[in-house]
């Protein structure tokens, strides 16, 4: 069982920068795979970043490419999504998920634990 708690979300004007940080209990940290999801209202919930277990892999949404970025601590089991750029047309909830799948993975089906989310709002 793995509980994920996101934080650092919050107001801030276009091309501002947030970090978003997410907290995972659970000695099973390192064996999740990582991602951030985010959705807005009337929207569907749609893929934001994805890391693998190691951190050696990183995969990105187009719209999000080059700007954000996504990281992990295992030691400390935080998983963090650095916002830079910010356009208002990110603003979401946005939530981390942990996945055992094998692999690479945007699907939310195929994450098996998820925060509460966190909300970012982006003024123009």
């Amino acid at each position: 069982q793995v509980q994920l708690v996101e934080s650092g979300g919050g107001l801030v004007q276009a091309g501002g920068s947030l970090r978003l940080s997410c907290a995972a209990s659970g000695r099973t940290f390192s064996s999740n795979s990582m991602g951030w999801f985010r959705q807005a209202p009337g929207k569907e919930r749609e893929f934001v970043a994805f890391i693998s277990r190691s951190g050696a892999m990183t995969i990105y949404a187009d719209s999000v490419k080059g700007r954000f970025t996504i990281s992990r601590d295992n030691a400390k089991n935080t998983v963090n999504l650095q916002m830079n750029s910010l356009k208002p047309e990110d603003t979401a909830v946005y939530y981390c998920a942990a996945s055992h799948v094998v692999g690479a993975t945007h699907r939310p089906d195929d994450y098996n634990y998820w925060g509460q989310g966190t909300q970012v709002t982006v003024s123009s």
